[in-house]
């Protein structure tokens, strides 16, 4: 009996089918550490060793189809199978170059479909990960992941490093097998909210801005910690979880100068390209301030200029039509003459000098760098006159405007101001209320200046007339709080011309400050940290929303730490170079309190500033009140191109509205941006709720926004405005002369212009600083920049070869409306041609440096 059973068991094993067994071919690519890496040179060597004796690379696929009911229903691992031929292939000692290798897994039906693998680096040191392909997988032809991240040795980790195939899947419609391994990846990556974290760990984390000041080195290095609080609300930044300051615990320990290590999680650090170029750029613009204040302490007087002679001396010179780089070319290196070397400490031409070294100077490019210049996102249509303030009278006393209708109607050509105002023609650039509340604490440092108010006629010719300008500044009485306030009229001679042109100069000195501290750094470079957070604690690698939204976060947490490190820490650069000088971050936390991130929209913030009204019989849905508006011309087709790919490639995962709202993912990634990411500002009525394909679409098209086009409008613009500082002053040194004072005004009117604004050795640090943040990296990936084998779907390649195909038809319009000598303000007296929205300009880019052009697709530098 029991031999017969035996006998029929067998006979089944005999006849059932026999598992197939195979092999699957595949290829990694991934690039080493550089051999020439001065952290570890013997990164290499030391690889080839581990290799030897059998602590190679390891990778094990994962089932997307087969669950093992033994390991918790997740997907089955396949057997370990390791990189073929480290030891004998030797690949190129450049960060640049990938090296690919060979690699066979042992596959049979049991497995499945792969959706994923596991990787272990047994080596010593760690590489980059780009992509890895299998061929010829049963049931599905080629499978590819796209991994691009870094994978330190394995001992490293306290789990195993998982990638997942090159796929989209919403929360509900992942493969069962890899559910388990999705949720646990976000869970590494959101960490425990303790300890020091270090290069390897990947952990996305929050804390407060309480890393700027450093107490231990006295009071004048103290600073308030920014965000936590109603009265110093602010975004929040990675956290690093270094040691807690000895004098002050609510502070951070803050690293050397030197030390550039600062914690982000090492795929969001700059590549070794962009890292060693940024490097190089910073001691050559080291060498450019030093050389000079070397020279200069031989001399008297020797932080003044004393003629913009001086300052023109500073540049080298350019030749008509020349790309604004100033790397060396490798010809110029090897066979330098003399002349050459003696340039090689000056700074590039900036565009503002290039053509007409005093155009500067005119009224006309004073108005056109409001709509046109780098920052074109302030000035508003005036609706009421005199121009009234908003600050609280009981706190800040009567703050109302002192101008007169005389003053301004004098210079209308005979308009009056309510014509004017009724025909939409006067607008403002308006600082007052923004920096009355700080200006008694800043004027307290070495910096004296004033609250400003800019009038403009809107001429017939398109261009900005300015008429009048208020400047004011605080009572000596502290318990006065109403302002001293004077006005200036535009004036071409004598005396009158003098003061105009100080009062334009003490105009820029609240732009040029403004523009760096909010319109630059707030309104982009802070406010999107937080998004780069959330998105990775609470967006899965394989969720649509994370593949739409990744590579507008790239290396904006590394330049953001380096700017906490070195720019807007107590006594860094910033500090240094701009007015508000050590209150410029706490009067920041200031103006962030009325941030609004729907108006951070291009049409909501024309709208908002009175530059458009609503018009659907005009493109876009608006019509611009200044035609000639170049930020705001080339702005909205920009804006309209990225909400059209956003809508087309939302519309391709959520078909209706509850599928947005049941997204589990989806909505915690909502609820922590607001909560934790902007938790000051959590309560604001104006927050999307993330329940409809609008409010989805809204969203992501304004952090694709801001994260690239907005960016890049009052970054690039930098230098050619900003490079030579007369134009846009950071500073100024004392107050409008008074009658004393008439006669060295009148004697030398450019000598006093100079002694007023920004003292030598601050101009040398200032164009250093926008000399680096100008420019673009050689490895610069712009706005519709994308390989297509990146995408999962054809519908997303082909609604993402629509969208950059749109880019280029808007590039070659914008390129035509620079050359209509219609439209004054595309260019101006200055001759510098709008170009800071060209989406990609890759011809003109693609070898980095000061290019005045291109859309990067992330907050890069």
């Amino acid at each position: 009996m029991l031999e017969k059973l035996l006998g029929t068991v067998c006979g089944k094993i005999r006849d059932s089918p026999k598992i197939e067994e195979r092999k699957i071919k595949g290829t990694v690519v991934l690039r080493k550490k550089n051999f020439m890496d001065m952290t570890d040179v013997g990164a290499s060597f030391l690889d080839r060793v581990y290799e030897i004796f059998r602590k190679g690379v390891s990778l094990q696929l994962i089932s997307a189809t087969h669950a093992d009911p033994e390991n918790g229903s997740r997907g089955k691992l396949g057997k370990e199978a390791y990189l073929e031929s480290w030891v004998s292939k030797f690949t190129s000692l450049s960060a640049k170059d990938d090296a690919t290798f060979n690699i066979t897994f042992d596959w049979d039906e049991s497995m499945g479909v792969p959706g994923a693998f596991l990787i272990k680096n047994h080596h010593h040191s760690q590489f980059y990960l780009k992509k890895v392909t299998l061929e010829d997988v049963p049931g599905h032809g080629q499978l590819q992941f796209v991994c691009n991240s870094w994978v330190y040795p394995a001992y490293r980790y306290k789990y195993d490093r998982v990638f997942f195939a090159y796929k989209t899947y919403l929360p509900y419609n992942t493969p069962g097998p890899l559910r388990s391994y999705r949720e646990d990846e976000l869970i590494n990556l959101r960490g425990d909210g303790s300890g020091m974290l270090k290069e390897w760990d990947r952990v996305y984390d929050y804390a407060f801005y309480n890393d700027l000041g450093n107490p231990e080195k006295g009071s004048d290095y103290e600073r308030p910690v920014l965000g936590g609080s109603k009265e110093l609300p602010y975004p929040r930044r990675g956290r690093t979880g270094r040691r807690q300051n000895k004098k002050d615990p609510n502070i951070e320990s803050r690293l050397p100068l030197l030390n550039l290590n600062i914690y982000v999680p090492r795929d969001e650090r700059f590549s070794p390209v962009k890292f060693s170029e940024f490097i190089g750029s910073s001691l050559k613009s080291v060498g450019q301030v030093l050389i000079p204040e070397i020279r200069a302490v031989f001399k008297k007087n020797s932080n003044e200029f004393d003629k913009f002679e001086d300052i023109h001396n500073l540049y080298k010179k350019r030749k008509k039509d020349e790309l604004q780089d100033s790397h060396l070319t490798r010809n110029t290196r090897e066979c330098l003459p003399w002349e050459s070397f003696k340039e090689l400490h000056k700074f590039p031409e900036p565009d503002i000098i290039s053509e007409d070294k005093t155009a500067w100077r005119t009224d006309e490019e004073f108005g056109r760098e409001m709509i046109a210049g780098v920052n074109p996102v302030i000035i508003r249509r005036l609706e009421e006159f005199p121009p009234a303030s908003k600050l609280d009278p009981k706190v800040y006393g009567n703050q109302n405007s002192s101008m007169t209708r005389e003053q301004i109607e004098k210079n209308m050509s005979g308009l009056t101001v309510e014509e004017a105002i009724a025909d939409n023609k006067l607008f403002i650039l308006d600082y007052h209320d923004v920096l009355i509340p700080y200006l008694r604490k800043i004027n307290t440092t070495t910096t004296q200046t004033y609250a400003s108010r800019t009038v403009l006629l809107l001429q017939d010719n398109g261009t900005l007339k300015p008429l009048a300008i208020e400047l004011s500044r605080e009572q000596p009485d502290i318990n006065i709080h109403d302002p001293i306030s004077q006005v200036f009229t535009l004036s071409e001679h004598g005396i009158e011309n003098s003061k105009w042109q100080l009062a334009k100069a003490y105009v820029a000195v609240n732009d040029s400050g403004y523009h760096q501290l909010i319109s630059h750094w707030l309104n982009t470079h802070a406010v999107i940290e937080p998004f780069v957070i959330a998105t990775n604690r609470q967006l899965s690698v394989l969720h649509p929303i994370y593949k739409l939204l990744q590579p507008h976060f790239r290396d904006t947490m590394n330049i953001n730490a380096l700017a906490r490190h070195t720019l807007i820490n107590a006594g860094g650069i910033f500090e240094r170079t701009v007015f508000p000088a050590r209150y410029a971050l706490e009067m920041s936390s200031f103006i962030y309190k009325n941030w609004n991130f729907t108006e951070q929209a291009l049409p909501e913030d024309l709208l908002k500033r009175g530059v458009a009204v609503k018009d659907l019989n005009h493109r876009h849905g608006l019509r611009l009140l200044i035609e000639d508006y170049p930020f705001a011309v080339d702005g909205l087709e920009i804006w309209s191109a990225i909400k059209e790919w956003v809508t087309d490639y939302c519309s391709i995962y959520y078909e209706t509205d509850d599928m947005i709202q049941c997204d589990s993912e989806l909505q915690s990634w909502w609820k922590e941006l607001r909560e934790e990411g902007h938790g000051d500002l959590k309560d604001k009525p104006w927050w999307p709720k993330m329940q409809t394909m609008d409010e989805l679409i809204q969203s992501c098209t304004i952090i694709i926004w801001v994260a690239s086009a907005l960016h890049a409008a009052v970054n690039f613009g930098q230098y050619p405005y900003a490079g030579f500082l007369p134009n846009r002053p950071t500073v100024s040194r004392r107050f409008m002369p008074d009658t004393d004072e008439h006669a060295k005004l009148e004697e030398n009117p450019n000598l006093f212009f100079l002694k007023t604004i920004t003292a030598k050795f601050q101009t040398l640090l200032g164009v250093s600083l926008i000399e680096i943040l100008s420019k673009h990296s050689t490895e610069e990936i712009y706005l519709g920049q994308r390989d297509p084998s990146e995408w999962p779907s054809d519908e997303e390649k082909e609604a993402f070869a629509r969208f950059s195909t749109k880019l280029v038809k808007i590039e070659n319009e914008i390129t035509e409306r620079n050359k209509d000598q219609g439209m004054r303000n595309r260019d101006g007296p200055a001759k510098i041609p709008y170009t800071l929205l060209y989406p990609d300009a890759s011809d003109y880019t693609k070898k980095g440096g000061i290019t005045g052009r291109g859309i990067p697709n992330s907050i890069t530098i």
